[in-house]
């Protein structure tokens, strides 16, 4: 029997402007913005789905999805 590969969302919040454009794009809303720090932040990983849309449609490659 094959191994489960459980992904974790990274986000590089030097790169990250906190458009939250991955925030809405996420279906199980894992991610939201951090006003105060203007970046986009991991509220909620275990609601994570591993679809990595959050990372496919960051405009500036500001979010990974790498297994744990």
């Amino acid at each position: 029997m094959a191994e489960e590969v459980k992904m974790k969302v990274i986000i590089n919040e030097d790169e990250c402007i906190g458009c939250g454009i991955c925030a809405e794009m996420c279906p199980e809303d894992v991610l939201e913005v951090d006003e105060e720090k203007e970046v986009c932040i991991v509220a909620r990983p275990d609601d994570c789905i591993e679809c990595e849309a959050c990372a496919v449609n960051c405009e500036y490659e500001a979010i990974q999805c790498v297994e744990e």
